[in-house]
């Protein structure tokens, strides 16, 4: 399977940002032909005030009906490449029973447009980082509750969302599921960017023994307080065995590699780590 990366610098205005997919994804697509492209962590609106964020999300539709514009966008680059399309994260609006807050979730969508897969974040970034920046994910939106697997192009293929990274259980139950690729889209912070997410996609990489996917933001951004953020980009691809095979550096931009799925059977086979195992 051949993959493409796209490595966003999206900022507050949605409308730009879908150009700013639409025009990397079309340049990867003309340049390299891949069968599968992933898009950023909240791509769609990365900042800016809570009734930006809400204005910038919108209700995701049942399979088959007809989304706004954010999913209706990802669903024709699908059909126009005629490629499989994992649309990183976006903001989901979820009814006045949430109190107004958003989910981040993940849609997967094949060659025909067709939806295949819907992930909301488990995780939420509620943290402050070392020098002192604050970050409350959950003030504007609600955690997702369970695991998703789909098949892209017949891979079984695990769905993860950012902070869910430092949570070795969700990878674990992908692993149980019998994945053979996990997609991560991030907005990883510069600080904890540069100080964790190599060492952390190797990991996880390593012990589901699968194929991991790692599509990250970068640059300067707004938040809604009007706090110069910055996030880490080097979004990258990861082997079952631990190989780095792509990554990218820090600017906006794309990258293509060559996944070889029976390096999944190999590393298993040498190693079966999964019937080893005694703790649950």
């Amino acid at each position: 399977m051949r993959v493409a990366l796209i490595q966003m610098a999206p900022s507050a205005d949605r409308s730009a940002n879908i150009l700013q997919a639409q025009r990397l994804v079309s340049e990867a697509v003309k340049a390299e032909k891949p069968d599968l492209v992933v898009l950023p962590e909240i791509w769609s609106c990365l900042g800016g005030a809570v009734a930006i964020k809400q204005a910038s999300a919108e209700l995701l539709p049942a399979p088959g009906d007809t989304g706004g514009v954010l999913y209706e966008a990802l669903r024709a680059m699908a059909r126009e490449h005629n490629i499989w399309v994992h649309g990183g994260s976006i903001g989901e609006l979820c009814g006045p029973d949430t109190g107004g807050k958003l989910a981040n979730t993940s849609l997967v969508f094949n060659p025909r447009g067709e939806e295949c897969g819907r992930y909301r974040k488990i995780h939420l970034f509620d943290v402050v980082t070392p020098n002192g920046d604050g970050y409350r994910e959950s003030d504007n939106y609600v955690p997702g509750e369970t695991i998703e697997v789909v098949d892209i192009d017949d891979v079984p293929t695990g769905l993860a969302i950012c902070y869910d990274l430092r949570f070795a259980e969700l990878f674990l139950a992908l692993r149980a599921a019998n994945v053979e690729m996990i997609i991560l889209p991030a907005a990883f912070t510069q600080q904890t960017g540069e100080a964790h997410w190599d060492i952390l996609v190797r990991a996880r990489a390593i012990e589901a023994q699968a194929w991991v996917i790692a599509c990250g933001t970068t640059g300067w951004h707004v938040d809604g307080q009007g706090n110069q953020r910055q996030t880490y980009g080097h979004s990258m691809i990861v082997s079952p065995w631990g190989e780095v095979v792509l990554q990218l550096g820090s600017e906006e931009g794309w990258g293509v590699a060559d996944l070889d799925m029976d390096e999944v059977r190999q590393v298993r086979q040498r190693m079966p780590v999964q019937a080893n195992r005694r703790l649950i």
